[in-house]
């Protein structure tokens, strides 16, 4: 039942608070008007009818006197219509959604004496009233716009009216109160997304205050980065010189076996060196730009197969052309298909588009992953024992983590798992649109 109800409420801020604030007032607008108009209408017909009873006394006490004409000239000036019933009418009959049919004929069966029977729905506007006479029974047709009062519509009119009226106010109000409050939402989304759009507090001062603390997040965290950029620049410069001098002493020596092993680990020192650094930069340092994502993998691909490794593509056909840093998505992808290569003999790249986000989905016929060492293969430096080691074969344990790193700038996330279809490894790379 709750997940019933959760599944039929509005989701958005404007439907919630519109709810909150419409439903209480409209409640307590209907149970008061419903209960002031039966109420009041009860009483006012009340009143008119019994005023109706004592004409009616007048005209029947002329009948039981044997003053037939006299009955029917008061009748005819109090707007009575008079005549013989045939048959009588026996018991009250009026619409169980009349509010004030039911006050009507039982007042007239409490005040006038000698009431057969009375009938409100035959026909339409009239009240149908037999009575006992010594004459026999008459019949008295009685105007019902005398009996009630006619227009109970018009405070439900005015009250529906007032109540949609209000309900506009409201909603501009809050539309005026709310749109801050989605403003600061996306500019949270996007800067999430590795976007820097404008943003400035505006709304109410909870609103203010919440937007100015997210300026001062954002420009704390973007002062990190800056100054980690700046650091990790002179690092690599720093790291880079010693090494270009090591490969340059060890070109100028006699080439042997030694020599090449010693520029052999210098290559790898220098290799080392480099994802140690784009691990540590990340894509701070890239804008966002417009980008073919579909060409753009398919151009990957086309690297992987002039370097030897099979790769099958899926879904990259057409255009999507989505904002995002293409050097960083690059250089995750290339990890995912480094993996591959290295722990399988053929790999396949998929693209698979949602509403909301798209999916780069990297596939082997590898060892795969063990699912409860998953989480900890994403790790910076992990060590796995098993089979499927990211260190092992030249890596540092760096590839997952880049990539899991670039998916989460971009709003996105790392998922692994294992290929239905090849059997290894399945790293599917979640971007956010």
């Amino acid at each position: 039942m709750s997940f019933r109800l959760k599944s039929i409420l509005p989701r958005g801020l404007y439907g919630r608070a519109l709810l909150i604030l419409v439903v209480p007032i409209v409640t307590i607008q209907l149970v008061v008007s419903i209960a002031f108009i039966q109420r009041h209408f009860e009483r006012v017909t009340l009143q008119m009818t019994g005023g109706i009873a004592v004409e009616l006394r007048l005209v029947l006490d002329r009948l039981a006197k044997g003053d037939r004409a006299g009955a029917e000239m008061v009748a005819s000036e109090l707007g009575f219509g008079l005549g013989p019933a045939a048959p009588p009418l026996s018991g009250l009959r009026y619409d169980a959604l009349d509010l004030s049919g039911r006050v009507v004929a039982e007042t007239l069966r409490d005040e006038v004496p000698g009431l057969l029977g009375a009938d409100l729905t035959r026909e339409d506007g009239r009240v149908i009233a037999d009575f006992a006479t010594p004459e026999g029974p008459v019949r008295l047709g009685i105007d019902r716009r005398r009996t009630s009062a006619t227009n109970p519509h018009q405070l439900l009119v005015l009250m529906i009216v007032t109540s949609a009226v209000m309900t506009l106010i409201s909603y501009l109000f809050l539309r005026n109160q709310i749109a801050p409050i989605k403003r600061l939402a996306q500019a949270a989304e996007a800067f999430g997304k590795g976007q820097h759009i404008p943003y400035r507090p505006r709304g109410a001062t909870e609103v203010r205050a919440a937007g100015a603390a997210f300026l001062d997040m954002r420009a704390r965290i973007e002062r990190s980065i800056e100054s980690r950029t700046r650091m990790l620049s002179g690092v690599s410069h720093d790291l880079r010189t010693p090494l270009t001098r090591l490969k340059l002493g060890l070109s100028m020596l006699p080439e042997d076996e030694e020599t090449g092993a010693l520029l052999d680990d210098v290559a790898e020192m220098q290799r080392l060196v480099d994802e140690f650094l784009a691990f540590a930069r990340g894509d701070a340092t890239e804008e966002t730009e417009a980008v073919d994502l579909p060409a753009l993998l398919r151009r990957m691909a086309e690297n992987a197969e002039r370097s030897g490794q099979r790769v099958t593509l899926r879904g990259c056909d057409g255009v999507l052309v989505l904002r995002l840093r293409p050097q960083a998505v690059t250089r995750a992808v290339e990890n995912l298909l480094g993996n591959a290569a290295r722990f399988g003999t053929r790999a396949r790249l998929s693209l698979l588009t949602g509403e909301r986000s798209v999916r780069i989905v990297v596939e082997d016929d590898g060892p795969g992953i063990p699912m409860e060492r998953r989480d900890e293969a994403v790790q910076p430096f992990a060590r796995l024992d098993g089979a499927r080691d990211p260190n092992r074969g030249g890596g540092v344990g760096l590839g997952l983590s880049i990539a899991a790193d670039v998916a989460r700038s971009h709003g996105g996330a790392l998922r692994l798992g294992e290929s239905e279809d090849l059997g290894g490894l399945k790293a599917e790379l979640a971007l956010a649109r």
